[in-house]
């Protein structure tokens, strides 16, 4: 899912017509896993490459990715102390979301679903847009909370820079995907969730690649040993206060034994009664790491900071003067119940759930995130826009970089397409109000 704040900031433009931009500045936003991450040394200050990468992808991975949340700071620290992840700064921010695995191997092959935001970049560019000038790039440590300081900080320097760079121009905002997104001041929204991938991802990881390629990435058990540890992953659980037209819900075929007799019955737990399965499930679950055994259970400090975060959310509504658009994906079969075991190969034990793969029943939506979900912001859109598109393939579709020129004022008139209000053209689907 997409979402465009033009945010306007406070401070007097510049009175210098060699400073001022041709047009307003845009600063595009990566979601969760869509930002290169890198192992710093603290003494060397040499880095790696951890996230993403495809050649020694797991292994990796497990020496410098592995986290544990610090409920003191209320950030997820690594495991190793001698080191910290870091987001690369290069190309005005661009580089982190560009090409997510940046490697000469990558580019030969051109392995486009690591290019992330490179074709919007390459699109903007292509309509006059100067990065440094008018189009920057933020990227972020996603296993971060979405209201950590840090992270906010991180964005207000670059609406700052952006606005300062355009001549004090008011800022377009381009948010991808599953996370708290912020807008200009202290004011967050985020979704409802994407309740099939989210609360699998609890249970037992998350798989990016599948087949073959598999092999060559990061495991599920070791995405799921790293989002256990992340408040992104906590703030982005199913919200209980949101009016699902269903209540999303988590299945296990269980045995159950009572006087001797050993019936097999589907077990249903609801958003609100999901946090004792997850309790149950994870009691024993931990990693090895460097030859030490850490205990991951289920994080009930993380559970509350997301509920704090939760809270602040329901509050939220839009700053004056911020125009707020929706673009979102739809015709994808999208996960929404999640079901463990069968009546068949019925579950005995509820930790024998973290070794299972999943069954799903499927809602509409980008194949990630379900369409009900990516539209639930209670905000006043000026524009909201349903797409044909699978949720990576947002980024690159083209009828989202019409939509994108159309609101941003940078098509030509002869290529300006006229759209009515609540009707599928072309695949799309729009509602006004």
């Amino acid at each position: 899912m997409l979402r465009d704040y033009f945010c306007c900031c406070n401070e007097p433009r510049s009175s210098d017509p060699e400073d001022v931009a041709d047009r307003d500045p845009v600063l595009l936003v990566s979601g969760v896993c869509g930002s290169i991450l890198h192992s710093k040394k603290k003494k060397s200050g040499s880095e790696t490459r951890v996230w993403v990468r495809i050649l020694l992808a797991d292994l990796e991975f497990k020496k410098k990715l592995w986290s544990m949340y610090n409920p003191e700071t209320g950030y997820t620290e690594a495991l190793d102390d001698s080191t910290e992840i870091t987001v690369p700064q290069d190309d005005y921010g661009l580089y982190a979301i560009d090409i997510l695995d940046p490697s000469l191997f990558v580019k030969l092959l051109h392995l486009t679903d690591l290019y992330h935001f490179h074709d919007m970049i390459d699109m903007l560019v292509g309509c006059g847009y100067k990065k440094g000038t008018t189009l920057f790039g933020y990227g972020y440590d996603f296993r971060q909370s979405n209201r950590i300081g840090q992270l906010m900080d991180g964005l207000k320097e670059k609406l700052e820079a952006a606005y300062k760079a355009s001549g004090g121009r008011k800022v377009a905002q381009f948010a991808f995907a599953l996370q708290t997104v912020f807008v200009c001041t202290d004011s967050e929204l985020s979704l409802t969730g994407a309740p099939g991938y989210i609360n699998d991802s609890i249970l037992t990881g998350m798989q990016f690649v599948e087949g073959f390629a598999s092999f060559f990435f990061v495991s599920r058990w070791s995405m799921h040993q790293l989002l256990l540890e992340c408040p992104s992953v906590y703030e982005m659980l199913p919200n209980p206060d949101f009016n699902w037209k269903k209540q999303p819900e988590v299945q296990v075929w269980r045995k159950h034994s009572k006087d001797e007799e050993t019936s097999v019955e589907l077990d249903s737990y609801a958003t609100n009664e999901c946090v004792s399965l997850f309790e149950e499930a994870l009691k024993n679950n931990e990693l090895n790491y460097n030859g030490k055994t850490v205990a991951l259970p289920f994080n009930f400090a993380i559970l509350k900071w997301a509920a704090a975060t939760r809270e602040i959310i329901n509050k939220t509504r839009l700053p004056d003067g911020v125009s707020f658009y929706n673009i979102y994906g739809t015709s994808c079969d999208t996960p929404f119940d999640v079901c463990y075991g069968s009546e068949s190969s019925p579950i005995d034990e509820l930790s024998e759930i973290c070794h299972t793969l999943p069954e799903y029943t499927y809602v509409d939506g980008d194949g990630t995130v379900p369409s009900e979900s990516a539209m639930a912001d209670n905000f006043d859109a000026v524009e909201r826009v349903g797409v044909s598109a699978s949720h990576r393939k947002l980024l690159t579709d083209k009828k989202v970089f019409q939509l994108i020129q159309k609101w941003l004022g940078v098509s030509e008139k002869s290529n300006m397409h006229h759209f009515n209000t609540s009707k599928v053209i072309d695949g799309c689907v729009f509602e006004s109000t």
